[in-house]
Order: structure tokens, then C-alpha cells, then sequence
């Protein structure tokens, strides 16, 4: 009998809160599609929700109104709602989600009311889930990039601290204003394509997903997300067909990217890829 793989995940005591905010932070939508997959998947139900009113400038983040069957009238604000929900988490502890807006006023105001409900469950862990453009070719793995202030995070799973300086959006504000109470914050962003950056962005929805799982130890239903992904790649390639312009620009992108890339990918990566495909295979749906 072969040996189990060990995967490093937060301890099973860990309280975790994942968050992600439309706007600035999410090309392609890709992050905030991740906190929507994960409320549904885990049947998350509505802890808190913050007053739009103190947040956004409603000329930029407009009211929708819908009608529903019955005629009746609906109208829905702009806004962010704290949700819990239990998912295939290793404990018995509930995952708190953040699912918003960046908002447009009175950040620092913001991130607190966030905080205040994060120390109110207990959170230990805030992971940040953004999305950006960069030069990538549609056709590979998308990149993901996860940073930690955290001394242990890093050791624990092999991350190093981001050297970004300059402009930063309300994730941003949110990890340093997380990590001055004393909470751990893991920081994860998608590359999207920016040849292909209007949403959705299924490709890089399933990238993050794919690190939370890593993160949490627990498997995550995709549901139809491999499915889409599939259907947004063709869907590029059709463009690629279409502009020789940009199937020349995705040519050049993938030469550069063999160029950059070792040989072979190393042993204990593919273990642990291996080892969360057969953990989200054995919890599909009926099990």
C-alpha cells in the first residue's frame, strides 16, 4: 500500500474568513464568481450585511431593479454581506464569506465594520481572493500568485512575502488592517488574460478555488465551473481565430512562457495536484 500524501492545511482549529470584492480587485470577475460558487455550493446563509448607504457613491454602483414573476418590483442595492457556511470544512467550525463591492468612501471605516465581525466569530485566518490582468496565453494554466505576512503561513506552505509597493485596493486595506489585530492573512490572486477580460472568467474562478482547497484541506464541488472554463477557452480560441493580431500576441506569450519554465514540473507538486483531485473525486456529489 503506497503511502499517504501529506498536503499541508490550516489546523483543523483554525476560523477562516475568505473574502472578495467586485471592482478593482477582480478582472474578469473571477474572484468575486469564487465567494458566489462557494456561498452556493455551501448553502452559506446571510450573517451580516453592511449599509450601503455609508459606502458607495450610488452614481458609480448603481441600484438594479428586476421584476419578478408575480410583476412585483424589486430593487437591489449595491452592498457587502457577510455570510457563514459549513462546506466539506476538516472541522466543525463554519467558514465565514465576504462578498462585496469595492466600496467608494470611508474605507478604513469599512474594513473595521468587516473586522468587528470577523473577532465577533473568531477568525483566525482572512484569505483574500483578487483577480488582475496581466500577459498570459488563455491556453495554459492560469497563474496564481499567494503571498503571507505571516511568518508561519509561509513555512507551513511554502509562501513568501509580496514585494509589491504602490496603489492598492480594498483587499490591500483589508490584509493590513486584518493583520494589525493579530489575524493571519493569506493573500491569493488570479492572472487573467487581458486579451479576454471582460466576464465571466470561469478559467481563473477554477484556479482560486483550487488554492482554497489547498488552503482548507477539504475538497470543493466545481459544480459546472470545469465545464465553462472549457467553453470560455474555446470561446478565445474562436478570437484567436478571428484577429491574427492577437493569435500572434498568444504565440509570442507562450514562447516566452517555455521559455521561462523548467523542464518538468517537480515531484512533491504533482503529489500534492494528484492528492486534491482524488479528495474532490471521493466527496463528489452522492457521496
Amino acid at each position: 500500500m503506497s503511502e499517504e500524501i501529506e498536503v499541508p492545511h490550516l489546523p483543523e482549529d483554525e476560523s477562516v474568513m475568505i473574502a472578495a470584492f467586485e471592482g478593482w480587485n477582480d478582472a474578469g470577475a473571477a474572484a468575486s464568481a469564487a465567494l458566489d460558487h462557494l456561498a452556493d455550493m455551501w448553502d452559506a446563509r446571510e450573517h451580516a450585511v453592511l449599509d450601503p448607504e455609508d459606502y458607495h457613491d450610488f452614481q458609480v454602483s448603481r441600484p438594479t431593479l428586476t421584476r419578478l414573476a408575480s410583476g412585483d418590483k424589486v430593487l437591489s442595492w449595491p452592498g457587502t454581506v457577510v455570510s457563514l457556511a459549513q462546506g466539506e470544512w476538516r472541522g466543525d467550525r463554519e467558514i465565514a464569506l465576504v462578498r462585496g463591492i469595492e466600496p467608494s468612501m470611508r474605507w478604513r471605516q469599512f474594513c473595521d465594520e468587516i473586522l468587528d465581525h470577523a473577532e465577533d466569530l473568531d477568525v483566525t485566518t482572512l484569505i483574500t481572493c483578487g483577480a488582475l490582468l496581466v500577459d498570459v496565453p488563455h491556453t495554459r494554466p492560469l497563474p496564481t500568485f499567494v503571498s503571507s505576512e505571516s511568518t508561519t503561513a509561509r513555512e507551513l506552505f511554502d509562501l513568501e512575502r509580496s514585494d509589491y509597493e504602490g496603489p492598492t485596493g480594498i483587499l490591500g486595506v483589508l490584509g493590513h488592517e486584518a493583520e494589525l489585530r493579530g489575524i493571519t492573512v493569506i493573500s491569493m490572486w488570479v492572472g487573467v488574460p487581458h486579451y479576454v477580460a471582460h466576464p465571466p472568467s470561469p478559467k481563473g474562478t477554477v484556479a482560486l478555488l483550487s488554492q482554497i482547497e489547498r488552503f482548507i484541506g477539504a475538497p470543493i464541488d466545481l459544480g459546472d465551473l470545469p465545464y465553462e472554463a472549457e467553453a470560455w477557452t474555446r470561446g478565445a480560441d474562436e478570437l484567436m481565430e478571428e484577429d491574427e493580431e492577437i493569435a500572434q500576441h498568444v504565440e509570442r506569450l507562450e514562447s516566452m512562457l517555455d521559455e521561462a519554465s523548467l523542464p518538468e514540473a517537480s515531484g512533491d507538486a504533482i503529489a500534492a495536484e494528484f492528492e486534491r483531485f482524488l479528495r474532490r473525486r471521493d466527496n463528489g456529489p452522492g457521496k
